[in-house]
């Protein structure tokens, strides 16, 4: 491979990185301008609507479904959390509780000890109830934490949103100019190879979200029937819940799930306390397996090349690697197929 092929890659795989960070609005207005465009030219084949009717068109009708259903689930969503907020007090005071009633019941039971194992029941003890304790206050430290930070990050979600809107009605007006641009980037004999990449590319980016959204809501149902077998109230607020952090791999449902099996547990509710310790189970069995099966089918790589990516574009640049990792083997992979990347070791 040349110098000029390595660094052309090494770009690349810059401008990937950056366009899934900084340009993360503008990455996603292009890839929802290119998912709407058979939209577009379908609206564009009726007689006087040219292409910028058609795209405004299109564009805000997806606008329109985007906050309606923004609208129905947010709303849901939020009432459940209210209301576990306004309940949440009497839980804490059900832990105090118990965990009073257990230091009166092992007082009783030291006045028939001896001292000396009396001193150090009373120290463990001592030990684990200032270790519950922190940890309850840890626990919810985090949360409040976790609502700050969302309220904190409301204004840069709308900043966001505006941006994506904006920036996916601009592509779409040009995306095929934009196409154009990018190819002549490329010598003529080049551009034929580069475009069957792109196709690759484009394929294996909708293939690998809708792969991302099959897992997410199967891990979904999952979580809503074992809660609901469980009788848990806001059950769907908490799977939503559970899906966010599970899609987190520095959080996962043991996150929520753990820390509440061990309150459940304190409290004398041993059958939800199982139950939620089983479905934390369940749920990482269940997606460990399907996840590499199900995002290899959809993109177009096998399932163990698929969890190597994964695995290491998390490790080397976080959760950002998540998605990088995936689209830089599709790439190398649709390269390969078009010729442009003939690597061949000669031992000789």
């Amino acid at each position: 491979m040349s110098i000029k092929s390595i660094l052309f890659m090494l770009v690349g795989l810059l401008f990937l990185y950056g366009l899934f960070t900084v340009g993360s609005p503008f990455l996603l207005a292009l890839i929802i301008a290119i998912f709407l465009e058979p939209v577009v030219q379908i609206f564009m084949r009726i007689p006087r609507l040219t292409r910028v009717a058609s795209a405004t068109l299109v564009c805000s009708l997806f606008t329109l479904v985007v906050l309606g259903l923004m609208y129905l689930i947010g709303l849901k969503v939020i009432s459940e959390f209210l209301a576990f907020l306004k309940k949440l007090p009497n839980y804490l005071n059900d832990a105090n509780e118990l965990i009073q009633e257990t230091v009166v019941d092992l007082q009783k039971q030291y006045d028939q000890l001896p001292d000396d194992v009396v001193s150090q029941i009373q120290s463990g003890t001592d030990t684990g109830i200032r270790a519950l304790i922190d940890s309850l206050n840890s626990l919810l430290g985090n949360i409040s934490g976790s609502f700050f930070a969302l309220a904190k990050a409301i204004p840069n979600l709308f900043i966001f949103f505006i941006v994506f809107i904006v920036a996916l009605y601009l592509t779409s007006y040009s995306l095929t100019t934009l196409k154009g641009a990018f190819l002549t980037l490329f010598e003529e004999k080049s551009r034929a190879k580069i475009s069957e990449v792109l196709l690759n590319l484009r394929n294996a980016i909708f293939g690998f979200l809708r792969a991302q959204a099959i897992i997410s809501f199967l891990t979904y149902i999952v979580a809503l029937i074992g809660l609901l077998i469980l009788d848990v109230n806001f059950a769907l607020a908490i799977a939503l819940l559970i899906i966010i952090v599970d899609i987190l791999p520095i959080l996962g449902t043991g996150s929520v799930l753990v820390p509440w099996a061990i309150y459940t547990l304190l409290t004398g509710d041993s059958f939800q306390g199982i139950g939620l310790i089983v479905l934390f189970l369940v749920i990482t069995v269940f997606r460990r397996m399907i996840e590499p099966k199900i995002l290899g089918n959809s993109i177009g790589i096998g399932a163990l090349s698929t969890l190597i990516s994964l695995y290491v574009g998390f490790k080397l640049v976080g959760v950002i690697g998540l998605f990088l990792g995936p689209i830089v083997v599709i790439v190398y992979v649709a390269m390969r197929k078009v010729g442009l990347l003939n690597i061949k070791i000669k031992l000789e």
